[in-house]
């Protein structure tokens, strides 16, 4: 089954395109055939319970695992084969960023937060020091960050601060996709909130793209226009976001959304 995230937006060859995506682990079948499309602008939420495939999927598309078999295309060029040197690979890294659940383990705890932000703008652009300072201002304030929290050590933030650094330290590089795996799901209900409406604001904003990993479908509604889901490493349904909540067609979309919390007999929602 294929997915198409607003495909209607542009022709198939733009945008991130995959393709029988397969990764296997010994005798497990992580990922089996997985094929959608992400258009420029578009967002994707991929949804499935532990152990589904998810993870895995992104893994791949960014570049941390290699696939077994598949193809991962954006705007039309190629990365499913090794990065031919450390210019290609940096190219790539550019072009589809991954902000992963807890931002304190992928933040250096001796490094502050512009400090942070500095060192990947050192590692991809040729900028200068001053255009450099501006521009980790710029990112700052783009996630709602002041001079406070540029001087500040991970441990001194909160958890949502420092996913917020997270997400200005992946738009550093202005990629083509970004990858949100469990982005939300250690933060409690109202800095969730917080999150994801930031997260629309900056799609809106810049055009990028969004592939939301979860496993939580009450998140989904208010961060992607359509929704994959996965179970045991394939897809098993795919449609738009109000379609698939609303009229799910099979059994373990149907036992997703039995197992969103319930207030007065309605789903929770944020």
């Amino acid at each position: 089954m294929t997915v198409s995230a607003s495909a209607t937006k542009a022709p198939a060859v733009e945008g991130l395109v995959v393709e029988g995506l397969r990764k296997q682990y010994g005798d497990h079948t992580a990922v089996d055939g997985v094929s959608f499309t992400l258009a420029p602008g578009s967002s994707l939420a991929i949804v499935g319970e532990s152990g589904s495939g998810k993870t895995t999927t992104v893994r791949m598309l960014v570049g941390l695992e290699r696939p077994d078999g598949g193809t991962v295309r954006l705007d039309g060029r190629d990365r499913s084969a090794l990065p031919r040197g450390r210019a290609e690979r940096l190219a790539r890294a550019r072009e589809i960023q991954m902000v992963f659940q807890d931002p304190y383990l992928s933040l250096d705890p001796r490094i502050s937060v512009s400090g942070c932000l500095d060192e990947v703008l050192r590692l991809h652009t040729g900028l200068d020091t001053a255009a450099r300072a501006a521009r980790v201002s710029e990112l700052l304030d783009q996630v709602g960050l002041g001079s406070r929290e540029a001087s500040a050590l991970p441990r001194g933030l909160s958890g949502g601060q420092r996913q917020r650094v997270a997400i200005a330290r992946a738009l550093a590089v202005q990629p083509r996709v970004l990858v949100l795996d469990e982005a939300v799901a250690a933060l409690d209900v109202s800095i969730q909130a917080q999150i994801l409406e930031l997260l629309a604001t900056i799609r809106r904003d810049s055009g990028i793209g969004y592939l939301f990993v979860t496993h939580d479908l009450a998140v989904v509604r208010h961060i992607a226009d359509e929704v994959m889901v996965l179970k045991s490493g394939q897809v098993v349904e795919a449609g738009s976001t109000s379609r698939v909540l609303e009229s799910p067609e099979h059994p373990y979309t149907r036992l997703l959304l039995d197992s969103v919390p319930r207030r007065g007999g309605f789903a929770t929602t944020l």
